[in-house]
């Protein structure tokens, strides 16, 4: 059949994916559970794929819906409801709210800093599950937390989960990971300083959101943005994100505190209140003791993860022993799928609150019982999830996914690199994953920029940043937004709240790669 068509084909369930959800806002449970047997239906009729193969791979893909990806989800929502339950959430809120009162601030403290140094050292959705929770208990409005994380958790997943996405894809490229790094962080860099000013529009809907903040935003991106270039260039791929995210994290507390001596309280309550809840009590003074027993379970997340990561070998070591490789899918080049049950960042996060539960005297049998209520409470997520990740498996098999990335190649020409990050934003939003959107497209993008005498790394690189973009409207990022914020069934709205800046953002980034194809780096 000829390619044109088979690209016509193949885009159709993203096609009906945008329309369903971003038009007619349909609840991205019953959309995604319909995209499942439409794309089995186009992969059955016009790849050709065996039955047996298309029902394997939906069943490898619920498979690793559930394991790792929902049991984040899971975790990270257990862990705020449990601190909602035991009242320290409050504790936090008056803690934030010591460092500034200004809801500005707020979001590039949780949603910036702190969601790229979750994403640095976890990713699968913690970045967006976590701060959402919080910056919606903070009296943000929890669409606005929703979308405000997703838009922020974007330019760290290029090295996220300890820098996995860039070095999958210098091992399916045959590239050297250092090199490859370098490119993506400079491609990467001019993104990392403006999103934090967005960001901060978005909070009062006004470019005069800047007015008061200009300097401490500039900062907030520039000390993410200039370690992560220099650690990529230098180290690789692992820490550019987690160095990045900490200075960034850092630079803007302390700027915070001392802003807050002086900015007038007038000033930060004029928010609107479509977007904040104002809350004017005034708390009573909180004891470090108090404070560290509040944070108790991301501390202990973080020191967790980083001892379980590739950074402390020998226990990275013993806990990879604790995995399985299970035939699912029995198709051609089938391989094993790999479950990590303990090493994983779903496990990780469990276990940090259970072990911070304990030291905050919450009783077992209380914990089982929030445990348990969280599972009820997204029973729609999980259909919507397990859904996704089931079409990216069929798409992927079959051979749908290779049919949009060689109609794209056809379609453009010599004009390719511009759309060489919108490749990598389609297998995000398919895939939910950066690293998978590097698998399914980096060998091409490699062999495109080849053929059209471009530095492959350039290309590589815009594979990955394109897919940061793809991040922001992924319907499985969505899905765990609206988990974490309560508004499961609203995804169409944040859909269409997140689109216009994946657009803006890919039209920006395919432009600077176009023009950067013809400039050599150095």
């Amino acid at each position: 059949m000829n390619e044109y068509v088979l690209f016509i084909l193949a885009i159709i369930p993203i096609i009906w994916l945008i329309v369903s959800l971003g038009i007619m806002k349909l609840p991205a449970h019953k959309t995604c559970f319909f995209t499942v047997i439409l794309t089995i239906v186009i992969a059955l009729g016009f790849w050709k794929m065996p039955v047996s193969n298309a029902a394997t791979a939906t069943i490898e893909g619920m498979a690793v819906a559930l394991w790792p990806i929902l049991l984040v989800i899971v975790a990270a929502l257990f862990t705020y409801n449990l601190a909602v339950e035991t009242k320290t959430m409050d504790t936090m809120k008056n803690m934030l709210s010591s460092i500034t009162t200004d809801h500005r601030i707020q979001v590039l403290i949780l949603a910036w800093g702190f969601g790229g140094f979750l994403e640095a050292v976890a990713g699968y959705g913690t970045a967006v599950a976590i701060p959402a929770s919080i910056l919606a208990s903070l009296g943000f409005n929890p669409i606005f937390a929703a979308v405000i994380c997703l838009i922020a958790n974007t330019v760290p997943t290029a090295f996220g989960a300890i820098g996995i996405p860039v070095s999958t894809l210098a091992s399916v490229t045959g590239l050297d990971v250092l090199q490859l790094s370098y490119v993506t962080s400079v491609q990467l860099a001019i993104f990392i300083v403006i999103i934090p000013f967005a960001l901060v529009i978005l909070t009062e809907k006004s470019f005069k959101a800047i007015k008061g903040v200009f300097w401490i935003t500039l900062i907030s991106g520039t000390t993410f943005a200039i370690p992560q270039v220099f650690i990529a260039k230098y180290l690789g791929a692992e820490l550019p994100a987690l160095i990045g995210s900490l200075c960034s994290m850092l630079s803007t507390i302390l700027m915070a505190k001392f802003m807050n001596k002086k900015l007038n309280k007038n000033e930060t309550a004029s928010f609107d209140d479509s977007n904040v809840i104002v809350d004017s009590k005034v708390e009573a003074k909180i004891s470090t003791k108090e404070g560290l027993l509040a944070w108790l379970p991301y501390i202990l997340l973080c020191i967790l993860i980083l001892l379980a990561s590739p950074l402390c070998k020998s226990i990275n070591s013993f806990l990879a022993g604790f995995s399985s490789n299970i035939q699912i899918y029995n198709g051609e080049g089938a391989v094993p799928t790999s479950f990590t049950w303990i090493n994983t960042p779903g496990m990780i996060i469990i276990i940090s609150t259970f072990i911070a539960g304990l030291i905050q005297k919450v009783k077992v049998s209380k914990m089982i019982d929030v445990f348990i209520k969280t599972l009820k409470q997204l029973s729609k997520s999980f259909v919507t999830i397990m859904s996704i990740v089931a079409i990216s498996k069929v798409m992927s098999y079959s051979g749908m996914t290779s049919s949009i990335s060689f109609g794209l190649c056809a379609i453009t020409g010599k004009m390719y690199p511009i759309i060489a990050p919108l490749l990598g934003a389609i297998g995000t939003f398919v895939t939910g994953s950066d690293t998978s959107a590097n698998i399914l497209f980096g060998g091409l993008q490699v062999e495109a920029a080849k053929s059209l005498s471009i530095d492959p790394y350039w290309i590589a690189a815009a594979n990955t940043a394109g897919a940061t973009a793809g991040k922001m409207i992924s319907p499985q990022s969505i899905a765990i937004a609206t988990s974490a914020t309560g508004l499961i069934g609203s995804e169409g709205k944040i859909f269409g709240s997140t689109l216009k800046f994946c657009l803006g953002y890919v039209v920006i980034l395919g432009v600077l790669v176009y023009i950067g194809s013809f400039i050599p780096l150095i």
